[in-house]
């Protein structure tokens, strides 16, 4: 990964660690409303590609009262690409985990699971339309991942391999 000072604004800006790393909180947030273990780490990879990525995320946003493997499945364009997208996003994935390690609002226990420390993030979902939207999905998959719960499964329907 490039140092900061050396990457395109585009790129500092869409994936900036405190944004991405916001994001990210909000998904273990949402996932221990149901699952008060916290999130796989392995899920946690999957976040900001379909958070980030416009098309995904308007989706997400309209089947939000739904199920998330039912959205999945009447709405195939999600997996277009998903894949490509989810390594590519993967540096700045971990570079958001670290920036909330480093903030004290994430940690990881002995059993690989992700748990948002309250404090350090505040509760109330503020910022433009697009960062709100980013921050509500994120949400929602987090609670979504916990309820289907079994991580292969979830992998195999969005069509890739962990």
């Amino acid at each position: 990964m490039k140092p900061w000072d050396q990457r395109p604004i585009e790129i500092r800006n869409l994936f900036n660690p405190a944004f991405c790393g916001l994001v990210l909180f909000r998904s273990f947030c949402g996932y221990e409303e149901e699952d008060a273990r916290g999130m796989p780490f392995s899920l946690g990879l999957l976040i900001l590609p379909l958070c980030l990525h416009k098309q995904s995320r308007n989706i997400l946003l309209q089947g939000n009262r739904s199920y998330l493997l039912k959205v999945v499945s009447s709405h195939p364009e999600l997996l277009v690409d998903f894949g490509r997208r989810a390594t590519d996003v993967l540096p700045f994935t971990f570079e958001a985990m670290g920036f909330l390690m480093q903030l004290g609002a994430l940690e990881v226990d002995p059993k690989g699971r992700l748990k948002a420390i309250s404090g350090g993030v505040r509760k109330a979902l503020t910022g433009t339309a697009e960062t709100v939207a980013c921050q509500r999905v994120a949400r929602f998959l987090g609670k979504e991942f916990a309820r289907v719960g079994d991580r292969s499964t979830i992998y195999t329907t969005l069509g890739v391999r962990p």
